[in-house]
């Protein structure tokens, strides 16, 4: 061996790779299954299912609310025969299975269950995990259904079934990564996401022989964001290291250091993927990777990557595999696996990590004080509205450089958006066969056994019993989606969350004086004050945009309306009807805004509210754009529309009588 200059001396053993996974899902369970089995192909070492709007908010997908969204942002799955085509040819008890699930987690889960079973897997073998986070749905991603209290029952008893029957399952995924989407600072991230985990396990410490706990300690995982300050992002994941490793040891005395380990899953950072120069989006999505693999102490077990197209729309599959193509030369290229930490013993990274602690125990000491993450929710939505509001704010001024956006912004067009527009678009009539299918699955199962798991699954959610086993056999004698949610609404209730938009204006807005000027004018003229409301119709429950909007809305000091997510169209005419507003603005993200649109302008005609003005945003391509001004949309705006205040001055003047009367 020579060893002149070290250079040829022998190499480290390599430690092994994360999991290399795709977030992915569309259109069918069919051609879903096909995707998964072809990213496999490709190299991919486990699967992250995205499931449809109806499926995460327990509709089956020929519900009123579900006309859109099937199949738009991830695959429906309405029943087992769906679960089982999704999962065909793919042997699940050699399978590593992530389902971005939440609400219906325990639903899904079962489904997965009764497919293993009938794959004759052994269930105790099975890995995986399940989100299972209800917590910061009614944060950031709004796919609730029940009200806190029972969402928690579910949450313990899907970790409960899996501690005694899926022992190698992770029942909970604590997902920061929808905070830091929703504006969430590292500070708040760590905070939310732990308080949210310490929440869980104290509804768990009665569940499980004391003994036994710190295992069901050990099972517990978190899934987290990346941002695109990496050296910031790194320190703050070895703040969750040794801050969950304080909270095992100090507030569930968990001794054994296996079941403190903080084992995390990662999607780097979506929220600041740009639509304009699109190709920079690579490079983004490369450094936010490094925040999470650079540190081998507080690696991430498996990741998964955006495409460099998502702020366009939905990646097509060349898009999923070059980022999948990123992951594997960095972990088979160069010789990051080869060393131990590269960061232990950096005065740098130990005071920066030090300051995240001791900011995020003041923080946790604050939820605390207020009793834990679930009395919480509102202080919680109302600093994540805040925060985004600050960061929106210094892109605006220009204190934050993004490039491309406020930077650097002429160049060459992009040569990777192509007559397809860079993106894959599903077949509007996929959510007609969707429900062909559901009916012909609902007309040959046997009516009296769906009644009696029906019943018995009600039973068990009054009586507070563990709900999977009735769910299991719920799904196995052919229960949809829709009926199994519908029995947890029936129990429990619904719920609507807090919109965070407080009712006390800012003054800490460059440009408000001149705005709050031109409202003044427009409601004298109008003979009351300029009204605006905010709508959010169909499923999308990504309710960033909507919030920031009519937070600026109300500082500029127009009277708001704004009810949260999920609404229907019906609902927003109502509400425009009753509030005699004078423009409507629709956020749509989930794709569906050309047929949730239609029907909108359809029923503002027929209410006699033709001549109000709608304004639309969302992730809209070009060709769909000009299709709404045709419908009679007065303005589109898309992610590249950063600019809060030119967006107000386009209300302010669309509501002007002087500007309709010269139309």
């Amino acid at each position: 061996m020579v060893q002149n200059d070290g250079s040829q001396a022998e190499r480290p053993a390599k430690d092994r790779p994360w999991l290399f996974r795709t977030y992915a899902g569309h259109s069918t369970a069919e051609k879903s299954n096909a995707l998964y089995r072809a990213n496999l192909a490709k190299g991919q070492t486990g699967l992250s299912v995205a499931f449809d709007l109806p499926t995460q908010t327990g509709y089956d997908s020929d519900h009123i609310l579900a006309r859109g969204e099937v199949g738009k942002v991830g695959v429906p799955i309405a029943h087992l025969g769906d679960m089982r085509s999704l999962f065909a040819d793919i042997p699940l008890d050699q399978m590593n299975t992530s389902m971005t699930i939440n609400a219906t987690a325990p639903w899904l889960l079962a489904l997965y269950v009764a497919v293993a079973e009938e794959q004759g897997a052994d269930v105790k073998a099975l890995q995986g995990t399940v989100q299972n986070d209800i917590v910061k749905e009614y944060l950031s991603r709004g796919t609730y259904v029940l009200p806190p209290k029972p969402s928690m029952k579910l949450i313990s008893d899907v970790a409960e079934y899996c501690y005694s029957e899926i022992p190698k399952w992770n029942p909970m995924n604590v997902c920061s990564y929808h905070l830091q989407e929703a504006g969430a600072t590292p500070q708040q991230e760590l905070a939310f996401a732990l308080a949210t985990a310490t929440a869980v396990l104290d509804e768990l410490r009665d569940k499980v022989p004391a003994e036994d706990f710190p295992r069901l300690v050990g099972r517990i995982s978190f899934f987290v964001n990346a941002g695109i300050r990496f050296v910031t992002e790194m320190c703050k994941m070895r703040a969750f290291v040794e801050l969950w490793d304080e909270i095992c040891r100090e507030r569930y005395g968990v001794e054994d250091a296996r079941y403190r380990r903080f084992r995390y899953g990662v999607q780097v950072n979506s929220l600041g993927l740009t639509e304009q120069q699109p190709e920079n989006n690579v490079y983004r999505i490369l450094l936010e990777m490094l925040a999470v693999t650079l540190s081998k102490s507080a690696r991430a077990r498996a990741v998964q990557l955006p495409a460099w197209n998502e702020a366009l729309g939905l990646p097509r599959p060349w898009d999923q595999q070059w980022s999948l193509r990123m992951q594997q030369v960095l972990a088979y290229e160069t010789d990051l696996l080869e060393y131990g930490d590269l960061f232990d013993g950096s005065p740098v990274v130990a005071a920066k990590v030090e300051a995240l602690k001791e900011s995020a125990r003041a923080e946790l000491a604050i939820l605390d004080g207020m009793g834990g993450a679930v009395a919480s929710i509102e202080y919680m939505k109302s600093r994540l509205v805040e925060s985004n509001a600050a960061r929106l704010g210094g892109i605006e001024r220009g204190e934050t450089t993004v490039v491309g956006v406020n930077a650097w912004i002429d160049g060459e067009p992009s040569p990777l958006v192509g007559e397809d527009g860079g993106i894959m678009t599903v077949d509007p009539a996929v959510e007609a066969d969707q429900i062909g299918r559901l009916d012909a699955w609902r007309d040959a199962r046997d009516a009296g056994a769906v009644q009696a798991a029906l019943d018995a699954l009600s039973r068990a959610a009054r009586d507070g019993a563990n709900i999977m086993p009735p769910s299991i056999q719920a799904a196995k004698v052919g229960v949809t989606t829709g009926e199994w949610a519908g029995v947890m609404r029936a129990v429990h209730g619904e719920y609507r969350g807090p919109t965070g938009v407080s009712s006390s204006p800012s003054n800490d807005v460059e440009g408000l004086d001149a705005l709050r000027a031109a409202v003044d004018a427009v409601s004298s003229r109008l003979g009351k004050r300029l009204t605006f409301l905010m709508g959010k119709p169909g499923l999308d429950g990504h309710s960033n945009g909507a919030e920031q909007i009519a937070v600026r809305a109300r500082d500029c000091g127009m009277t708001i309306r704004y009810e949260g997510i999920r609404l229907t169209p019906e609902a927003i005419v109502a509400a425009a009807l009753e509030e005699g507003v004078h423009v409507v603005g629709l956020s749509i993200l989930s794709g569906s805004h050309l047929p949730l649109v239609e029907e909108l302008m359809g029923r503002m005609h027929d209410a006699g509210l033709a001549d109000v003005p709608v304004i639309v945003g969302g992730i809209i391509p070009d060709e769909d754009a000009q299709r709404l001004r045709s419908l009679g949309v007065s303005a589109v705006y898309t992610p590249k529309d950063f600019e809060l205040n030119r967006i107000m001055g386009d209300i302010i003047e669309l509501a002007d009588p002087r500007e309709i009367a010269a139309q």
